[in-house]
């Protein structure tokens, strides 16, 4: 068994897409229509999809808004380097909202940003994760 994807339900789907492929540097990987169930299905990730973990955006065509949840916590990826992708993501028109820094009662280095619905990602260094 393996993680196939992570789905986020987004009220702009071109919006997110720019995001998630112009900021955060994914690829569209693929994309359709369901026109009889009035949504959409992008899929982005850094790798092919057999390979990697991605994350599914599903656009309803008729919803304008979703509230975030209180369950929700965030995706984490993982960046050779938390500062420089926090100026780059910032440089990209990006939201961070946590700087680059250690965490709290830890060693890792991370950072959070938000994408344009407002769900949270962690960005965490590769040597260590606590």
């Amino acid at each position: 068994m393996r993680l196939l994807h992570t789905m986020l339900r987004v009220s702009d789907l071109e919006k997110s897409l720019s995001f998630y492929t112009s900021v955060l540097g994914m690829k569209l990987l693929r994309r359709k229509d369901y026109p009889e169930g009035k949504f959409t299905l992008a899929f982005v990730g850094y790798g092919d999809e057999s390979e990697q973990t991605v994350l599914e955006l599903t656009h309803n065509w008729d919803t304008n808004s979703y509230d975030l949840g209180t369950g929700y916590g965030h995706i984490a990826i993982e960046v050779d380097d938390v500062y420089a992708a926090c100026d780059s993501i910032k440089a990209k028109g990006g939201e961070v909202v946590r700087e680059a820094g250690p965490m709290k009662h830890g060693s890792s280095i991370l950072a959070f940003v938000k994408d344009p619905d407002g769900y949270m990602i962690e960005l965490l260094s590769p040597s260590r994760k606590d």
